[in-house]
């Protein structure tokens, strides 16, 4: 293993603390980094969908400033845990996952965060290899290590206990299972983002109860999504995923807010910090924030389809919207329906263009939605037998819906 870069102590913690929220204890970090060897550093994600969208990676992105200076990055793929279901921020019970499903996420969580770290300089660790050898005796003498009132300590425990809601044993168990994982890997700092601040300060109790020196902390922000309100999901449909088309992850960031934009380059954009400053310099001096979005965007799309893809990206976007052409290669989804056609909603799910109805209903409310043109307004109208329609969703969801 080569050694970590010789940067000074207060650059690296600088680079570190980039865009970061809490780190959890500075002064212990900086002792650890003057040390001059490789730091173990953690960052576990269970695999509970195939995709990864913008905010995931802001902690991934925060793996890669670790790699960057020499320390030893440890992606490990929660298929133990990914069973159970992290019920961070859940008001109710979640439903765990078959370890097939976990698996096959897996392989997908690890293409696609390979965009973003050094393959070479990366463990990929399993917390079923020594989660699955404790077995009953062992699940017993780490539970014996914590009690249940400090679990309830834990913010949405609390909530649900006051409100009666019911939580279940095996729940209780997540943040003794994510904190083990810490034992076991015997991590000098974990990542995570702000709502499993709870679950990492459990890994480092744990780690003093075994004897270790505990492992720092280093939290990041919950990436807002589209909408600049919620954090970004994909039930909600205001993501960004990696995975997406260029033209369409380019679009998706040209819509954010000019507010928004500077956050998303924030935690996102690996340009220099003093490049970023000189950008607010420009836009306060009168420069169209557009510009500096469309570097933004162009810099995202590059990161995961390579700069060719992101400069046709560029063209059709320009061409699309600043020239109002419509691109010359829209495809055609044909759906079969009865005498009485499909309603719009039931249309744009089974086109693939949103994610399920009530999505549908809420971009038509909000205007997001154009047929052949014109802006549809009644989630009712129906799509008649025998008819083909131009539909947009958002700025670059283009199809041609034949109705059959």
């Amino acid at each position: 293993m080569r050694q970590p870069d010789q940067t000074p102590v207060a650059e690296a913690l600088a680079l570190i603390k980039r865009g970061a929220e809490e780190l959890i204890v500075e002064e212990e970090l900086a002792k650890k980094l003057a040390r001059g060897t490789p730091l173990r550093v953690k960052l576990g994600l269970d695999p509970t969908a195939p995709d990864l969208h913008l905010g995931h990676t802001v902690v991934i992105n925060k793996l890669r400033h670790f790699q960057e200076l020499g320390h030893q990055v440890q992606f490990l793929i929660g298929d133990f845990t990914g069973m159970i279901g992290d019920p961070t921020g859940k008001n109710q019970t979640r439903p765990p996952l078959s370890r097939e499903q976990i698996l096959e996420n897996a392989k997908s969580y690890r293409e696609q965060a390979f965009k973003i770290l050094d393959a070479d300089k990366t463990q990929i660790l399993f917390n079923s290899e020594w989660s699955d050898k404790l077995g009953a005796e062992g699940m017993i003498r780490l539970a014996a290590r914590y009690t249940v009132a400090r679990l309830l300590e834990r913010d949405d425990f609390a909530k649900r206990y006051r409100a009666g809601q019911p939580i279940a044993v095996h729940e209780l168990l997540y943040p003794l299972m994510q904190g083990y994982d810490s034992v076991a890997m015997k991590a000098d700092v974990e990542l995570g983002g702000t709502d499993q601040k709870f679950n990492l300060l459990v890994g480092r109790e744990l780690q003093k109860d075994y004897g270790q020196e505990p492992q720092c902390i280093l939290t990041t922000p919950l990436l807002e999504g589209l909408d600049g309100v919620n954090k970004m999901s994909k039930s909600l449909g205001n993501y960004v995923g990696i995975a997406e088309p260029p033209a369409e992850i380019f679009g998706k960031l040209m819509s954010i807010s000019d507010e928004l934009m500077w956050r998303y380059i924030e935690l996102l954009s690996f340009e220099p910090l003093a490049t970023v400053r000189q950008w607010r310099q420009e836009v306060a001096a009168g420069a169209n924030p557009r510009d500096v979005k469309a570097r933004f965007a162009q810099e995202i799309v590059a990161r995961f389809h390579g700069k060719p893809a992101a400069e046709v990206a560029v063209q059709e976007f320009t061409a699309r919207f600043r020239d109002r052409a419509l691109p010359t290669d829209i495809p055609e989804e044909t759906l079969m329906a009865g005498p009485g056609g499909l309603v719009s909603t039931q249309a744009l799910r089974r086109a693939g263009m949103v994610n399920s109805s009530s999505e549908a209903e809420r971009l038509i409310a909000q205007g997001g939605v154009r047929v052949n043109g014109e802006r549809l307004s009644d989630r009712k109208m129906v799509f008649v037998t025998g008819e083909t329609y131009l539909v947009q969703v958002g700025k670059l969801k283009i199809k041609r819906i034949k109705i059959k």
